[in-house]
């Protein structure tokens, strides 16, 4: 009785279907036959041929320069009804006063969250919300910022407020006593984050603990600014001819342009001066620092130097080394450190660029405590590889030129990323044509020139090497310096 009821379950495949399988089959074999006779077909993807990139149309702003100094690029863009307006404003925390560190960044803030002469903070917020709409300030370290983001309908509205938010900021008591507060919440869990630790440590090593390039913020230097401080640091940076404003988005450009005039025209121009030269350490020497932090289960470690400027010569080579180094999953350091040594989930290198300052060069990772020495040795022997024992390569070298070109055009795929880039080459003094430039100095770097910066600008004899994680498990791979330099990152009271 069971084995009729099993030989009933038996798979029948239906007439039709039996009828057709052979033929199924036939066609099946066929094709993978003719498959396989496919003409210039590839074994690995290195033989893969790529056509020339086509050419690659950039849409160039209009520039127009006030009568009170104040530059401004417009450019149309119709594909949504939104107005996108960004300002750049001649300013930066690498300004401040030794002393009252923290004065620039209050300033960017509070202009912003107290309001106007004409409007509160807090009916700001309820007039932007009202209309979809969205105003912001800021100060960073070498660049003030301000943008705003509403739509078309609303553009001459949105805008003049706009306006009034760069001109006559109301800097608030209640809000710069709330901003102070945020700030010093912040210096606070300074040593929460392993990475801003890092960074932090890191940049006094590289540009000298006193430069402004590596200043923080303390209790102290908040403590020591007032609300007069700010309103003197805008009535000094904010003016017409220190601005640079970008419209890009749904409008007329004439018409746009009359607005500006309308709303920024009447500002007088500020009293012209020569911003002063910011310090900071042209080298370092060789020598090993240690942050002791026995909360982190890893070792966090960072090797490195100055860096350049984009504006060096070398410039694009070294754009050209930074991708073969770790521009990819098929990149060295981690084809090295991480695939094959299993070292490092994250590891990453390269030389890194300023637009009016040296960036730092650096090659860091995380690992296990006890893998520490072998980390360092691990970072040290890859950027004395490239720099000298195993130069790049011309198969390196052409993918990573190839990887580059490729991309290149998601730096410049909205009209939106090109106003921003245009702002930048102008606030930092770069040729109007340098995102061509860009595309061009890739293309024609020969290896030649490749391997020549990388012998140049990787300098292993100048390295920090800077280590961080707990005492117990990192103490091997210390005890094997003569001198190794223990950072103090305590917070200091006052």
């Amino acid at each position: 009785m069971k084995h009729s009821a099993f030989r009933s379950l038996r798979f029948r495949p239906a007439h039709g279907l039996r009828r057709s399988l052979p033929f199924l089959i036939t066609c099946l074999v066929l094709s993978l036959s003719l498959a396989t006779q496919v003409p210039g077909q590839m074994d690995t993807v290195d033989q893969l041929a790529y056509p020339p990139l086509p050419d690659l149309h950039i849409p160039q702003p209009t520039r127009v320069v006030l009568d009170n100094g104040m530059v401004v690029f417009l450019l149309e863009d119709h594909e949504l009804p939104t107005v996108h307006v960004s300002a750049r404003i001649r300013t930066g925390s690498r300004l401040e006063p030794a002393d009252k560190v923290g004065l620039a960044s209050l300033t960017g803030t509070v202009m912003r969250s107290g309001g106007t002469a004409t409007r509160t903070g807090d009916r700001l917020d309820d007039d932007l919300e009202r209309k979809a709409a969205s105003i912001e300030t800021g100060i960073g370290v070498t660049a003030g910022s301000a943008s705003m983001t509403c739509l078309s309908e609303d553009f001459p509205e949105v805008f003049a407020v706009f306006g009034d938010v760069l001109r006559n900021p109301r800097f608030d008591p209640g809000k710069l006593a709330i901003a102070k507060n945020q700030v010093m919440a912040g210096i606070a869990r300074q040593n929460d984050d392993p990475n801003s630790i890092l960074s932090r440590e890191f940049a006094k090593l590289v540009y000298g603990k006193d430069s402004p390039y590596a200043r923080v913020e303390s209790y102290a230097t908040i403590n020591s600014i007032s609300r007069q401080d700010l309103i003197d640091w805008h009535a000094k940076y904010f003016t017409p001819n220190r601005i640079i404003l970008g419209l890009v988005g749904d409008f007329q450009t004439e018409q746009a342009l009359d607005l500006v005039k309308r709303t920024f025209g009447t500002w007088p121009q500020g009293e012209r001066f020569d911003d002063p030269i910011v310090p900071y350490q042209p080298s370092t020497t060789r020598k090993v620092y240690y942050v002791e932090k026995s909360d982190m289960t890893q070792a966090k470690i960072v090797i490195g130097h100055l860096g350049l400027m984009r504006n060096h010569p070398d410039y694009h080579p070294v754009v050209i080394i930074n991708q073969i180094l770790s521009g990819s999953f098929g990149s060295r350091l981690f084809s090295s450190i991480r695939s094959q040594k299993g070292l490092a989930y994250d590891v990453n290198g390269g030389v890194g660029f300023g637009w009016d300052y040296p960036a730092t060069a650096s090659f860091s990772m995380s690992t296990k405590t006890d893998t520490t020495q072998a980390g360092i040795d691990a970072l040290l022997e890859e950027a004395r590889k490239i720099m000298e024992t195993e130069p790049p390569t011309e198969k390196e070298i052409n993918k990573a030129k190839a990887s580059l070109l490729n991309s290149f055009v998601f730096s410049v795929d909205s009209p939106g990323k090109v106003l921003g880039k245009f702002l930048t080459y102008e606030y930092f003094g770069y040729p109007a044509d340098w995102l061509v430039r860009f595309r061009t100095g890739i293309e024609q770097a020969t290896g030649s020139q490749v391997r020549k910066a990388a012998h140049t600008h990787i300098k292993p004899d100048q390295f920090v090497i800077f280590i961080m994680g707990p005492r117990q498990g990192t103490a091997p791979a210390l005890a094997r310096y003569e001198t190794v330099e223990e950072l103090d990152i305590s917070i200091p009271e006052s």
